[in-house]
């Protein structure tokens, strides 16, 4: 890995890939974007590597969302198809996923997590799609009703508030909670658990739990389209840059 904000280890079979931009809550800077294509391409492409665990560093955040302050100075409407790596959406990852969740992973962040295939959180982290509170877009939540009861994913969208590790796993979008100190031992024992088996098996397992999932990432980037391109949506992330409340137009 040549980025100084993602880093790339394998350990015994497992592929590490860690954000490592503590001092910005693991927020999506262009170079933490880079580096995370940069290493999912790597997973991909390496024999020595069953397994991927994705994670921040750090105990705060596995990742805040957006850089809001880059896009405020770069006027970001609709990002573009490959704005981010979205595992098997805008890149196949036929290998198994797991997201190891240290912290906040709020809108990009619950992104990440989202698309990984299982979830291992740290109690104290916390979820939440919390573009409504800055007046951006999340196409990428389509399959959310997918994974959660569909009232629960409403609640999450409309709201933006959190939910914390216990009420993730309660409604299904994560699948272990364990004590901080553990997370890396549990997650690391899980993707070995899961690199010990047969490889051809694991990857028809994995396609086969997505049959039922539906296709609905174009129509939802239709929906979003105008919130992208709204006056709104410039104003969330000033507000954020200049530390002060937003006024919504709804224009």
């Amino acid at each position: 890995m040549t980025s100084p904000v993602v880093t790339y280890e394998v350990d015994d079979g497992v592929a590490w890939l860690t954000i490592d931009r503590p001092e910005a809550r693991n927020a999506l800077s262009k170079e933490v974007r880079d580096g995370l294509w940069e290493g999912t391409r790597r997973f991909v492409d390496d024999s020595g590597a069953a397994v991927l665990v994705l994670t921040g560093a750090g105990e705060k955040a596995f990742c805040a969302g957006g850089d809001l302050k880059e896009m405020a100075e770069t006027s970001l409407e609709i990002p573009p198809p490959d704005f981010l790596p979205q595992f098997g959406r805008n890149i196949d990852v036929p290998k198994p996923t797991i997201a190891a969740v240290n912290g906040v992973a709020y809108a990009g962040g619950f992104l990440l997590a989202q698309q990984c295939d299982l979830v291992v959180a740290a109690e104290h982290a916390r979820f939440a799609v919390s573009e409504v509170k800055v007046g951006r877009g999340s196409p990428w939540a389509a399959p959310l009703s997918w994974l959660v009861p569909p009232r629960v994913a409403m609640e999450i969208l409309l709201t933006g508030d959190p939910l914390d590790a216990a009420r993730a796993r309660e409604v299904g979008l994560v699948n272990h909670v364990v004590p901080a100190a553990e997370l890396r031992d549990r997650a690391q024992a899980l993707a070995r658990t899961i690199a010990a088996n047969a490889p051809l098996s694991v990857r028809a397992g994995k396609q086969t739990a997505y049959l039922s999932r539906p296709d609905v990432y174009e129509r939802a980037e239709e929906i979003w389209a105008p919130v992208y391109r709204s006056a709104d949506a410039q104003e969330g992330p000033a507000a954020f840059r200049d530390k002060r409340t937003p006024v919504w137009t709804g224009r």
